[in-house]
């Protein structure tokens, strides 16, 4: 108890981790009650315009909300403008030019609906904070969305990670001999294959998507695990109070346990903040290969798939937004990462 708060009183003074701590926390928050955040509320917040794609930032117009009889939204048409044409409310679709316009039919309303509460209620102004991609679609509301598939891979593989690593870790460092030679061999075999490789066969071999990719990411990141928990149990294991246990009968599992394990928390602590930042760069960089979350599902880095082809054409902000969020986000768990470090004296 002592050291978490120490903890918080060393974060509470670095003014860095603690806007780091802040962001992620606000970004956690996005990303659960994300629906709730969104003008987008459609499945993945995928509703296209093509009519108003690769709008700027701050674009704004008016649209025409279509429902249907049990009150449900089913479309948004962006609109030009609109006009009474003998008590009939027509409207022109944006990027119409000329004198095309087209009345509004009654019968997408629920019953009863008239056209001055059609004009009152359902065409309102809509602002695209961060403007709109290639299909029209609000980058805010798939910059939020998104939030999730990033924030998803770190926690899980890094559970994963955790799960695999510090059990094999603590076995091989605790009780050694033929069980470390064989689990250190694997850690060394796994070691000098490039992680990215092994990432990519195994999402091709359990398909495309993000729970393939989230498990592929923790399969591969309990190395670290269990290298880092290998050398703290082998050094603590000599520890004169690890004798002492021993000599006073403690079995070996409650030593493990009880007395070895809950010291090498500090340092899981800190390479789990390194290695959810890896997480989402790699996820990212799967997306950006197109096998990471698959269309119509939003992910930071499937965006700058789609759209870094328009950094040459004068937009290049379709690309650099998803790109400035991963590199925030991943900043801000280096930062948390270093903080922790320094607050628990961890030496890696």
């Amino acid at each position: 108890m002592l050291q978490v708060k120490s903890v918080f009183l060393f974060l509470r003074q670095n003014i860095l981790s603690l806007l780091a701590v802040g962001y992620i926390v606000f970004l956690c928050i996005l990303a659960l009650f994300a629906e709730s955040f969104v003008t987008d509320t459609s499945e993945n917040s995928n509703q296209m315009h093509l009519a108003i794609h690769s709008k700027p930032p701050g674009f704004t117009v008016e649209v025409l909300q279509v429902f249907d009889q049990d009150y449900n939204m089913i479309d948004e048409i962006p609109l030009s403008r609109t006009r009474w044409n003998a008590q009939v409310l027509e409207y022109q679709p944006y990027g119409m030019q000329g004198d095309y316009f087209k009345p509004i039919p009654l019968q997408l309303y629920p019953e009863g609906t008239t056209f001055d509460e059609v004009a009152t209620h359902y065409i309102l102004k809509k602002k695209f904070w961060l403007g709109t991609d290639k299909y029209g679609r609000d980058v805010l509301s798939r910059i939020i969305m998104g939030s999730r598939i990033s924030l998803s891979i770190g926690f899980i593989a890094v559970f994963i990670a955790l799960l695999i690593g510090v059990f094999l870790g603590a076995i091989a460092g605790f009780y050694g001999g033929i069980l470390d030679r064989i689990i250190y061999g694997l850690i060394n075999i796994i070691w000098s294959i490039p992680s990215l490789l092994v990432i990519i066969g195994l999402t091709l071999a359990l398909g495309k998507g993000y729970w393939q990719v989230f498990v592929a990411v923790g399969f591969t990141m309990w190395v670290d695990v269990a290298r880092m928990v290998r050398g703290q149990v082998l050094s603590l294991k000599e520890k004169s109070h690890i004798h002492a246990a021993r000599v006073l009968g403690f079995s070996s599992l409650r030593i493990l346990i009880k007395h070895i394990l809950p010291r090498v928390v500090p340092a899981l602590i800190v390479l789990s903040a390194a290695n959810f930042a890896s997480a989402i760069l790699i996820e990212s960089g799967l997306s950006f290969l197109g096998i990471g979350a698959q269309p119509p599902t939003p992910s930071w880095g499937g965006m700058i798939k789609d759209h870094f082809r328009f950094i040459l054409l004068g937009k290049a902000y379709l690309a650099l937004i998803p790109g400035f969020a991963i590199m925030s986000l991943v900043l801000a768990f280096m930062v948390l990462g270093n903080a922790l470090r320094d607050a628990l004296d961890v030496n890696m």
